[in-house]
């Protein structure tokens, strides 16, 4: 594994950049004043400084927006369902000056997302209720002027400026309603803001794909919600624009799928599914237990992780487009706090989440109805039994999971059973019976393969959606390292906390069974000859940098995590110095557009309530 770098271990030399502003989770190639010879060959982070909302674990601070003419941040406040605006002349000492809100463009409306370019800041406003139209709204960054609004999609999730700066694209989410009785479809809206007073919108929607439901299902896109058309299905979540403003991919986290938009025609020119990663191929292992104690990265064959990405970016190299993608994981689950819904009643919710000891139970379903067990899945069978030819290895057995079930090994796994088990050619369930033999009087469903909530991982794909490069393991693989080191200091020991959670203390190994670290936030920036791909690790937190200049093999260079406190169980008591937790988007402020004449970058932390700021420290050689 590649060592972490420390700030005493490099000759570093701040360089200053001319570049493009990049905001929230979007960039741009960056251009530079450096001499011809000179040479960036790699790069640290150094903490810089922070605001603090004081508040903890309420989403207080989540998307970030820089905007270098009033050297503002623009931070949304998910807890005020506001944009806070702070100064940022000084980036050790940030402070509140104003708040953006958006009661006067729908009632109870919240903000979601925000970006800025030109000297206007574009948010995301969500209706109430959230399947009700949104809107996307436009800021003087200086004055703070509402110039004027449009209504989009239902729940715009996402917003960014194309590079020209002439759109502002939103990704409309349109989840379902908790109880599923509302399912708006998923969009995508282009609102010209070449006249920021007079907004003008076009919108693509996926009417289109409605009829090529089942060819979209066979090429692996995750289209299941009960009832739902391919439109509605579908739920953009955040999206990257090439350099010539010309086209846009979109992430469809829920669908493990990108679309593909032609910006000037507003509209959608494809959907291209993203696949699965297969944990039983070496180095794409992963830890699938949270109640084992130890740190167990091993292949576990039969096992599948699905990319589900959150926040993607692209960059340009050798003249092609490669996307790059935080593969969070994240699973439908609407009506878990309605007992009706537990209790069977599958009209008020979907859950699709399971862990695989209570999938396989050998006294199936019945025993969790009315705790944790779907209707719809108790609907399609009794129980679930795991194929032998495939789940020998950890025991399994015509007709019972056996070891595979027990807690080191796949049974605290939480997995999507809404595919892996056999079905015939018109997609029904084929049926087992107790012994474990295909019979149509069976009661049984038979998994062939489990599939888990993202990848543990950073991917590179190309502008088709095919892969180009996957970190495979070696996250996990390096937060269990004797390199890694976590706080500000890079001085604990990133192996005593393991997978960790991201709002308690003592917390090893506890996210496991789950999404493991969760890449949750990526930007791209370029500097010099090198452009570098920053993560945010959501769970684990911290920020690890890598050198994607060559997009077919990636190095990293850096990890930096701001969490001081990992030890107090209570974190919110010790809120004032434990640092930063939850990392949710990321900002690159090159140097020309810095305060500080250096690059910086800015994050939202969602748990902590922090904006956090950070130098880049450029190394160089001529």
């Amino acid at each position: 594994m590649p060592k972490t770098s420390h700030p005493f271990q490099l000759s570093l030399l701040v360089l200053a950049v001319s570049a493009v502003l990049v905001s929230g989770c979007n960039s741009s190639d960056n251009d530079d004043d450096l001499a011809p010879e000179a040479q960036v060959t790699g790069l640290t982070l150094e903490f810089a400084g922070r605001y603090s909302t004081g508040q903890f674990d309420e989403s207080a601070a989540e998307i970030t927006a820089f905007d270098p003419a009033s050297r503002r941040a623009f931070v949304v406040n998910a807890l005020s369902g506001a944009v806070d605006v702070l100064d940022m002349s000084d980036p050790v000492n940030p402070a509140k000056i104003d708040t953006l809100t958006v009661a006067d463009i729908a009632a109870d409306a919240v903000v979601n997302s925000v970006a800025v370019a030109n000297g206007l800041v574009a948010v995301a406003v969500e209706s109430n209720p959230k399947t009700d139209p949104g809107y996307v709204a436009v800021f003087g960054a200086a004055d703070l002027q509402l110039r004027d609004s449009i209504q989009v999609g239902a729940q715009p999730d996402m917003v960014t400026f194309t590079p020209d700066g002439q759109y502002v694209l939103a990704a409309n989410e349109g989840e379902p309603s908790d109880d599923y009785q509302i399912d708006p479809e998923g969009s995508i809206s282009v609102v010209d803001v070449s006249n920021p007073g007079n907004l003008t919108v076009r919108t693509a929607d996926f009417l289109a794909f409605n009829s090529q439901d089942g060819a979209l299902k066979a090429s692996g896109v995750r289209i299941y919600g009960p009832g739902a058309t391919v439109a509605q299905d579908l739920e953009p979540e955040y999206i990257t624009v090439s350099a010539d403003s010309r086209t846009a991919w979109v992430s469809l986290q829920e669908n493990n799928a990108l679309a593909k938009l032609d910006i000037g025609a507003a509209t959608v020119t494809g959907i291209l599914p993203l696949g699965f990663k297969d944990y039983g191929v070496e180095g794409q292992g992963i830890d699938a237990s949270d109640d084992d104690g130890v740190i167990n990265i091993q292949r576990w064959p039969g096992v599948a992780g699905i990319y589900h990405p959150d926040a993607i970016d692209s960059y340009q190299a050798n003249g092609e487009t490669f996307i790059v993608t935080a593969n969070e994981g994240d699973a439908r689950a609407w009506g878990e706090d309605d007992a009706d819904y537990w209790n069977g009643d599958s009209s008020r919710g979907f859950v699709e989440e399971l862990r695989v000891k209570h999938l396989v139970h050998p006294d199936g379903f019945a025993r969790r109805i009315g705790d944790d067990m779907p209707p719809q899945l108790t609907a399609l069978a009794e129980g679930a039994l795991l194929n032998p030819s495939v789940f020998d290895y950890c025991g399994a057995t015509a007709g019972a999971a056996n070891a595979c079930r027990d807690d080191d090994q796949l049974g605290r796994l939480n997995i999507s059973w809404v595919q892996g088990y056999r079905v015939d050619e018109n997609g029904a369930p084929v049926m087992f019976n107790a012994s474990g033999a295909e019979d149509p009087d069976g009661t049984l469903l038979m998994y062939d393969q489990l599939y888990s909530y993202g990848t543990r991982s950073l991917a590179i794909w190309n502008e088709d959606g095919e892969l180009v490069w996957d970190s495979g393991d070696a996250i996990e693989q390096f937060l269990a390292s004797e390199d890694c080191r976590l706080g500000t200091a890079r001085s604990i020991p990133c192996s005593d906390h393991f997978n960790s959670a991201h709002d308690e203390g003592m917390a090893f190994d506890s996210r496991s069974d789950a999404k493991g670290p969760e890449p949750e936030a990526v930007t791209v920036a370029t500097f010099g000859n090198k452009t570098f791909a920053f993560l945010g690790l959501e769970r684990m937190g911290g920020i690890l940098v890598y050198d994607v200049t060559d997009p077919a093999s990636p190095v990293q260079v850096d990890y930096l995590n701001t969490r001081d406190d990992w030890t107090t169980v209570d974190t919110a008591s010790v809120l004032e110095t434990a640092g930063d937790l939850g990392v949710e988007s990321i900002t690159v402020v090159a140097a020309d557009d810095s305060p500080t004449g250096e690059p910086l970058l800015i994050t939202g932390n969602e748990v902590s309530g922090t904006t956090a700021i950070y130098r880049v420290k450029l190394e160089l050689t001529d």
